[in-house]
């Protein structure tokens, strides 16, 4: 039930419905793009932050077996 001085919904804008179902529709269809392309990044971020950490690990173990390699050669030169 509406008091006297709360405004229905028809009262709260003054443009034609018309033309607020456009702009809503346009703003809904922006809001959506955005989210996808937001949702887009991350996935894209995800995926290389995933790639560089085995990346990482990957050359930590190969800096490894490079070490022990010239540990090796050098036990071996004396």
């Amino acid at each position: 039930m509406l008091d006297k001085n709360s405004k229905s919904e028809s009262d709260c804008y003054r443009s034609p419905a018309r033309k607020l179902i456009k702009f809503f529709e346009e703003s809904r269809d922006q809001w959506k793009a955005k989210c996808l392309s937001a949702k887009y990044q991350i996935k894209l971020l995800s995926n290389k932050i995933r790639y560089l950490e085995k990346r990482k690990a990957d050359l930590k173990k190969r800096v490894k077996k490079l070490e022990k390699e010239l540990e090796e050669l050098q036990e071996k030169k004396r």
